[in-house]
């Protein structure tokens, strides 16, 4: 058997070269993203996050396996639907479902090894927590039309008297499967399979191309 003689720096390079090969779901889309935040002068901007890690966590709020892994996050679980905790802009948890959620840092990149803490932490202890960064594009849309731009196909009433700052659901774009978070007055961040992302990204800018052009009256 050949002896492996990689040196700790071409484990490095090799590691490098990898990233820099790394492509999130919808790359080839981003000039026309770019684009449509210009057009609309602000009105409706839309850009892919680069590889945000996503790990998704099972555990019975107020159990110990809950708590074991709000110990290693240094953030609750949230404890009913539409909620979210954290900081929007760094790491936060999304409610799915009674016992499933979805941890989010949008602040960094995901690397490999993320979430063993929390399997450690979990260790005896019934739960999961796995690393599933790449099962979902995480796509950010910004603006004062952009609410208008989701109604043309989200089957939830997204008005902020039933879709405030702070909330997260899981419905639907059209005929995409999304979590929906409104992290802001007008951001937005959607969350669809990455194997959809192209479908979805088309579908947002041709949803937003009516603000891209000066009103008729």
């Amino acid at each position: 058997m050949a002896e492996n003689t990689m040196t700790i720096d071409q484990s490095q390079a090799s590691g490098q070269v990898a990233a820099g090969l790394r492509r999130t779901p919808a790359a080839h889309l981003a000039a026309e993203m770019a684009q449509v935040g210009e057009r609309s002068q602000g009105a409706v901007s839309v850009r892919e996050l680069a590889f945000p890690v996503q790990l998704g966590l099972r555990a019975r709020p107020n159990s110990a396996s809950a708590t074991a892994l709000e110990g290693v996050l240094g953030v609750s679980l949230p404890t009913g639907h539409g909620q979210v905790t954290g900081d929007p802009d760094g790491l936060h948890v999304v409610w799915l479902s009674p016992d499933e959620f979805l941890a989010v840092d949008v602040s960094r990149e995901q690397v490999p090894g993320e979430g063993r803490e929390l399997e450690d932490a979990l260790e005896g202890l019934p739960g999961q927590a796995v690393d599933i960064s790449a099962n979902r594009s995480v796509l950010d849309l910004r603006g004062p039309r952009v609410r208008e731009v989701l109604e043309k196909g989200c089957h939830a009433d997204l008005h902020p008297r039933s879709f405030g700052v702070g909330t997260a659901i899981a419905t639907q774009l059209g005929p995409v499967p999304v979590v929906l978070h409104r992290y802001a007055d007008s951001g937005y961040r959607v969350y669809p399979r990455a194997s959809f992302a192209d479908y979805l990204v088309r579908w947002v800018l041709d949803a937003a191309e009516e603000f891209c052009h000066e009103e008729v009256l």
